[in-house]
């Protein structure tokens, strides 16, 4: 495997959410003067997030940064938990919940995120392909990590989706490598496995608890 570029997916890769959204979502109603459980709200978003309409795929940055998609996704979520309006001030709750999770403390590194960043970086350049937008910027810099990648491909910003090919098109380009010399490590099989395989990328398929990011440095060679 002759990889010079190893890029990675974000959120369920090298970062999670502990708290879950429904705790946010709930504290930031209790802010408001809303009580709304956390359970119903974390079931509310799973479904309405599941029925959004795909994001447009423009190839260029898309306008607001995806703001507007989230912000309809969030009355989606409180229009099924039932809450009236005039119960919340909606855009005042939306806009503190939304800078809430660029905040630091909100997202946390799986165990061996950083001992596998830094073992891999003497020997390779280091990028992520994100279906997030620009706060993922601000999130990498709370984590201790921003440093080790070069590269930054975030959907919001290339005007495409995963697994939209654009978007792995757009990583190549940036780092100028052929699809053959890149591993692209993700955990999801069709945003990040089918869609980098189908372009001839490399993939390390990652499968928690059956394998975890470290298992990157075995197929890559690196600590033998």
């Amino acid at each position: 495997m002759s990889v010079k570029v190893i890029f990675f997916d974000a959120v369920g890769t090298l970062f999670y959410l502990p708290r879950g959204v429904g705790v946010h979502y709930s504290d930031g109603a209790r802010r408001h003067g809303c009580e709304i459980p956390a359970d119903a709200l974390q079931a509310a978003f799973v479904a309405v997030y599941r029925k959004m309409p795909p994001r447009p795929a423009t190839r260029t940055a898309r306008p607001d940064d995806d703001k507007g998609w989230w912000r309809e996704l969030v009355g989606g979520v409180l229009d099924r938990c039932e809450i009236k309006e005039g119960a919340l001030d909606r855009d005042a709750f939306f806009e503190d919940v939304y800078a809430e999770f660029s905040m630091p403390g909100v997202w946390k590194l799986f165990p061996e995120t950083l001992e596998t960043l830094d073992a891999l970086l003497p020997h390779f350049t280091l990028g992520i392909i994100s279906n997030f937008d620009g706060r993922l910027r601000a999130i990498l810099g709370h984590l201790g990590i921003a440093d080790r990648f070069r590269h930054l491909v975030i959907s919001s910003e290339v005007g495409a989706d995963k697994p939209d090919p654009w978007i792995f098109h757009r990583a190549l380009s940036l780092a100028e490598v052929s699809a053959d010399e890149v591993l692209y490590a993700g955990d999801d099989p069709l945003r990040d496995w089918q869609g980098a395989e189908a372009l001839g990328l490399h993939t390390f398929r990652l499968e928690r608890p059956g394998n975890a990011l470290r298992d990157v440095l075995r197929v890559v060679g690196v600590g033998k």
